[in-house]
């Protein structure tokens, strides 16, 4: 595993205690800002994960594609899928 995909597991791991967090506040009935809050901050994680994997993907699927001449098109498309995805929010 290279270094994005251990940084965006980590992420992911840190969001899901979040989340638990979030549903303890929720069934203790906690301030609804404290829970908004929380839930914004997780988020950002899931957005830093995203990238983190977006960026491995670069670097390694797309490079690979690219220097092996492996329908590099189609990786170009994957991602103007992901992107048109992450701009229609």
């Amino acid at each position: 595993m290279n270094e994005e995909k251990k940084k965006a597991l980590q992420c992911l791991k840190t969001c899901k205690g979040q989340i638990e967090g979030i549903i303890r506040m929720i069934e203790d009935e906690r301030y609804c800002i404290d829970i908004s809050n929380q839930i914004i901050a997780s988020q950002a994680i899931l957005k830093k994960a995203n990238k983190l994997i977006l960026k491995q993907h670069m670097n390694h699927c797309v490079k690979s594609a690219f220097l092996n001449n492996d329908d590099p098109e189609e990786k170009i498309e994957e991602i103007v899928e992901i992107l048109n995805k992450l701009i229609d929010k």
